[in-house]
């Protein structure tokens, strides 16, 4: 692969190169970095991930290079344009990457178009196709020409194969063995991995998310659970709980069907209303009709409440939900959010 990324930095005689890849992989960085020098090309990091883990992999001692072959992305406009390989995050798509911002003409310290060539150094991660391809279509729509691992061998999986992770196995010899990495089917074949290298079964812990385990002296094992999963946070107010999402989804699918009536306090009598406002429903001015014969049903049901007892704003608010409700889902099948809306006088 690493021939193949050469080559393509050498053909693209007289272009701008901008090579996305995972900002981890300071293997592949050291890579590029060495195919561009080689080219004499000067190399410029875009993207706060990649400037971080380039400079403290450096620091480290695991990725060499001299300084004068990297430079800031502030001072890219400096060197002319063929001389030039920008190394950059966002190969996966992500909204706000580097390579995004690129592709919608929104990046602040890079614009591409004709003369460019990026190169795509990863596969898509199940799931980010969608936004893998989005970003190319940007990319060629602005004049690019887009190497990925599709049209050529760009990219090689970091991740151990069946052999490498039975190295690990033979070398540390576990006592005890629980695969971390991957969906479940992955965590199946690592577990069965590991019983296959001589790990006793009873001592392969397969962990799914929320599990939790003990360590102690003696032994490792299981010990209850813990909630775990997708934790939706909406701005400065935190987490807004299932129920908030629920009557959000309800809202974007079925829409809003809001009931205003007012009653008096003593008789329970209908002084006014019921008004019916309607969001993502049905179009008000073109449903006129059923918007009247709504409103003649919650009337029905408000006026054969008993009030003998007093007035009740509860009961009329349920009176009200339930009879506009089943008159909205046996006309249109719908199930929008109803809400009742009571005023006294």
């Amino acid at each position: 692969m690493g021939r193949v990324l050469a080559d393509l930095i050498r053909k693209a005689d007289g272009k701008r190169v901008v090579l996305a890849c995972f900002a981890s992989h300071i293997h592949r960085i050291q890579q590029v970095i060495d195919a561009a020098v080689s080219q004499g090309r000067t190399v410029a990091t875009l993207g706060r991930s990649m400037n971080r883990n380039v400079r403290l992999a450096r620091e480290l001692g695991v990725l060499h290079y001299e300084d004068r072959s990297l430079i800031d992305i502030e001072d890219a406009g400096k060197v002319p344009r063929e001389k030039l390989l920008i190394v950059s995050t966002g190969s996966q798509g992500e909204p706000m990457s580097a390579l995004s911002l690129m592709a919608a003409g929104e990046n602040r310290w890079l614009t591409v178009g004709e003369g460019d060539l990026v190169i795509l150094s990863s596969h898509a991660i199940p799931g980010n196709e969608t936004s893998v391809g989005k970003v190319i279509d940007g990319l060629t729509r602005r004049g690019c020409e887009v190497v990925h691992s599709g049209l050529a061998d760009v990219h090689v999986s970091g991740h151990a194969m069946q052999g490498e992770l039975k190295t690990l196995l033979s070398v540390a010899k576990p006592e005890y063995f629980i695969p971390v990495h991957g969906e479940f089917r992955h965590l199946r074949h690592h577990a069965d991995l590991a019983t296959g290298m001589g790990v006793e079964a009873d001592k392969v812990l397969l962990c799914e998310d929320g599990d939790v385990v003990r360590l102690d002296e003696q032994t490792v094992d299981f010990d209850g659970e813990v909630p775990a999963g997708y934790l939706y946070v909406d701005g400065i107010v935190g987490d807004v709980g299932h129920g908030v999402l629920r009557d959000r989804r309800v809202l974007s699918e079925e829409g809003v069907v809001v009931v205003v009536v007012t009653v008096d306090v003593k008789t329970g009598e209908v002084v006014s209303g019921p008004e019916i406002i309607t969001r993502g429903w049905v179009h008000a001015p073109d449903a006129e009709p059923l918007l009247d014969e709504a409103r003649q049903v919650v009337r029905g049901a408000l006026e054969k409440l008993d009030h003998r007892g007093g007035v009740e704003l509860d009961q009329v608010q349920r009176a009200a939900r339930q009879a506009l409700g089943k008159f909205v889902n046996e006309r249109t099948r719908r199930r929008p959010m109803i809400v009742p809306v009571v005023m006294e006088v």
